[in-house]
């Protein structure tokens, strides 16, 4: 199967999405459609043996929309046309304004009895306003709708059509006819049809200028991309398209540069700003073969670095296609309405006809009939049914993406919300993820310290495992030269083998001992002392006897004890899973605060523990950086990646956390819950809207003009409360009653600036966080235990440092 983006142009309600939806799937070859209203676009998964591109477009072509493939660097094209469709919008809704005034003045004249523009009731008149907003302003209206008619799939446009006619053509009725052929007038009601397509347009601007909004995370981060890279050629430094950097080329980047595709650094030293990846608000210090990433902002430093990943396969291009991917995507709560949207448009127009028939026929009023009937069809439209979800998830997922919470599809941003239980791998993830050798303890006289760790050093110096790499590095900082191992043979989750100058050696866990028959008497006692304290204890034997032990350790990470009680707070089960023994597990659990452990767990045992939770009725979620998490993080209902870890981490995972801080945890299921609330607000007031509306409007208690407005404003509401959502605070995830203060300094001028300020204000003991706003020229600082203090000892400390506090 493929996947492929297209451009959907003459949507404009929910009934639109799943008319084209059904046009694509009807079509043999399609595996998955899925089209969105808020970005215009649909995400199609299809059998290119069956099916071709073409073959797609048309199948769009034939529903009645029109279908086209986003080329490559065609954002800012797109992005000027749907600017310019915009300023059309706002100047036809400003005619269509001029055009209705004298209409509604005129209404208003004859309900008030004001003689003097009585004259504005003439039928010429109003007919001559009445007849370009109809027809020239709302002939969008009459060609979308006569396209959906003829692809049997009757939108918002023909409710429309049909309603502002059926007023229109009754006013010349009325005006021209009706008193010649004896029948009683009853006024005219070009106003109804003048300021119905009015205020929808008006409705329209203010959606499109809304829906602008939702999209800003994206904008913001295709914006961090350089379009051009100074690269050293044949000894001279040249600038080329970020499009022509390859693999290898050695790039320049100058103080207050943003660095154009991720790699390495071989000269010189700089901190670089990673806010807009990570969500980090200090700048990072950077020295050679530090890592860079593409969209970053380098502060004073000027580096030259060695390209790594460049094009789709940079960092920010990666974090770019998800955060795409996630916008354009739909919750499972979205069904609900795509399968009333199908329906809806006929079922309104036998509504508005049997209101009519009704009225005209049993009650006995033409007039109460034309409106009534009118009324329905205007209030009917279901604008706000094809909004409600995608604007939601388009602005929950950019305002993750914000923080370095990067949340694959829409699917997972509604299960994330619904989490019970949290497994939390140990290593890199609860922990730092760099242990250190604490000590070494020879196992009787045949071998002194520096010969463990020689032949640990040497054996180990093949393995990738972190334990493995932090013997080497001791091994490496004490100058130790390391030995050629023979028949190396790597063991998951209990260690290696291999044989050295003739002989068998063996480096591991107890249980690679056990399965051995290495004998235990001789250590037992002394590892079990060790691992009470928290260490990992390695042991190192030969083929009969062991003969030493070597411990490491692994600090938890400063966070992860804050993290483990928000997750609490949130009434989740956490759990720790790790392949060390029970003892150092429990050690080091108890550190964090964790009281569920999983200890001794191989590495494909853990997609088997994730199993057993979930059989227990837990819905559970995944955390882990290491590729022996991925079938754990694949398993798990869902997968959260520390974006410090490995790519294959992150491929498996749903979510993945760009600044590896385990309370961003609690923030994306917050983020989950509330994006899911506000969807669940939007689908609710779409509904309620329709079911009350229509039945309101059918009894005659709706003027068409009301219902005009009602329904285009309803739009509006829907994407207001989603854009409510880039409110959302952060620092909610972690406490409630966080104290802050913003103060005002002069003079900062570059990151530099920046980071001396923040650096100067976090220095005392009392302040919890401190974040520069550069543009702003303002500090916000968050105090501890939620008491503000200090603020004249920290003005004068950012004095001292050259800047002026106000």
């Amino acid at each position: 199967m493929e996947i492929i983006q297209l451009n959907i142009e003459g949507m404009t309600c929910a009934s639109c999405v799943a008319h084209v939806e059904k046009g694509i799937k009807n079509r043999v070859g399609i595996d998955m459609a899925s089209v969105n209203l808020a970005t215009e676009r649909a995400t199609v998964s299809y059998d290119p043996q069956m099916i071709d591109v073409d073959e797609i477009i048309k199948s769009v072509i034939d529903a009645g929309y029109i279908a086209s493939i986003p080329e490559k660097g065609s954002e800012d094209i797109e992005d000027r046309k749907k600017r310019e469709q915009h300023k059309k919008l706002k100047v036809k809704s400003i005619i269509s304004a001029a055009l209705s005034a004298p209409l509604v003045l005129a209404m208003f004249a004859g309900i008030f009895k004001i003689e003097a523009l009585m004259f504005l009731h003439n039928p010429t008149i109003q007919l001559i306003l009445a007849t370009p907003v109809q027809f020239w302003i709302g002939g969008r209206f009459y060609i979308a709708g006569w396209k959906s008619i003829k692809a049997g799939s009757p939108g918002m446009d023909v409710l429309v059509a049909l309603g502002t006619s059926a007023a229109y053509f009754f006013s010349i009725f009325n005006g021209y006819f009706a008193e010649r052929i004896g029948v009683e007038t009853n006024g005219l009601y070009f106003e109804a049809s003048a300021i119905i397509i009015t205020l929808v347009l008006l409705g329209k601007y203010l959606e499109s200028n809304a829906k602008g909004k939702t999209s800003e995370a994206i904008k913001k981060l295709m914006g961090l991309q350089p379009k051009v890279a100074r690269v050293v050629r044949d000894g001279e430094v040249i600038e080329v398209p970020i499009s022509d950097v390859v693999p290898g080329d050695i790039v320049n980047i100058r103080p207050g540069e943003r660095i154009p595709v991720d790699g390495i650094i071989t000269k010189g030293n700089t901190a670089i700003d990673e806010s807009m990846i990570t969500g980090e608000s200090m700048p990072v210090e950077k020295s050679i073969l530090d890592k860079v990433v593409s969209g970053t902002i380098n502060s004073y430093g000027s580096i030259e670095f060695k390209a790594e990943h460049v094009g789709k396969e940079s960092v920010l291009s990666r974090i770019i296609a998800i955060v795409e991917e996630a916008q354009g995507s739909k919750a499972p709560i979205q069904k609900l309405a795509d399968k009333v949207a199908s329906i809806f448009v006929p079922v309104v127009l036998v509504i508005s006809l049997i209101t009519f028939l009704i009225w005209w026929l049993i009650i006995g009023s033409l007039t109460s009939a034309m409106i009534s009937a009118v009324a329905v069809l205007v209030i009917a439209c279901p604008c706000a049914l094809g909004l409600a979800t995608p604007t939601a998830i388009m602005v929950g997922t950019g305002k993750g993406a914000q923080r370095g919470i990067l949340i694959k599809n829409g699917e997972i941003l509604q299960s994330a919300g619904k989490i019970t239980a949290i497994v939390l791998d140990k290593t890199g993830t609860l922990t730092q993820g760099k242990p250190e050798i604490q000590s070494i303890y020879p196992i009787g006289t045949s071998y002194n310290r520096d010969q463990i760790l020689e032949l640990a050093a040497s054996l180990e110096y093949n393995s990738e495992h972190p334990l493995a790499q932090a013997v080497v590095r001791a091994a490496e900082n004490e100058s130790i030269k390391l030995k050629n191992i023979e028949s190396f043979k790597s063991i998951p989750g209990m260690g290696v083998e291999g044989i050295l100058d003739g002989q068998t050696l063996l480096i591991g866990t107890q249980k690679l001992m056990d399965d051995n028959k290495i004998p235990s008497q001789s250590y037992k006692k002394k590892k079990e002392e060790l691992e009470l304290k928290g260490n990992t204890v390695v042991i190192l034997s030969t083929k009969s006897e062991a003969i030493g032990l070597i411990t490491i350790a692994d600090s938890i990470k400063k966070e992860s004890v804050e993290a483990v009680n928000l997750l609490k707070n949130l009434g989740l089960k956490v759990y720790m899973i790790t392949g060390d023994n029970r003892r150092t597990a429990d050690a080091i659990a108890l550190k964090a605060g964790i009281e569920n452990v999983l200890s001794e767990i191989l590495p494909e045992g853990k997609a088997s523990e994730v199993k057993k939770l979930q059989a227990n009725g837990e819905i559970v979620a995944m955390v882990g950086d290491g590729v022996n998490d991925a079938p754990a993080l694949a398993v798990a209902d869902t997968g959260i990646a520390m974006g410090e870890g490995s790519d294959i981490a992150m491929e498996s995972s749903d979510i993945t956390l760009m600044r590896g801080d385990l309370r961003e945890i609690a923030a994306a299921i917050l983020l989950s819950q509330r994006t899911m609330g506000k969807i669940k607000q939007n689908l609710f007031w779409a509904f309620f809207y329709n079911s009350i509306g229509i039945p309101f409007a059918a009894l005659g208690f709706l003027n068409p003009i009301i219902a005009g407005a009602a329904m285009a404003f309803s739009s509006v509401s829907v994407v207001t409360n989603s854009l409510s959502l880039k409110n959302f605070n952060m620092k909610s995830a972690k406490k409630d009653d966080v104290a802050s203060i913003t103060l005002k300094v002069n003079g900062m001028s570059c990151n530099k600036c920046k980071m001396n300020v923040e650096n100067c204000v976090k220095s005392f003991e009392y302040v919890d966080n401190a974040n520069v706003n550069l543009e702003k020229k303002e500090v916000v600082i968050t105090f501890k235990n939620s008491e503000i203090k200090g603020i004249d000892t920290i003005k004068s400390a950012i004095k001292d440092a050259g800047y002026k506090p106000l």
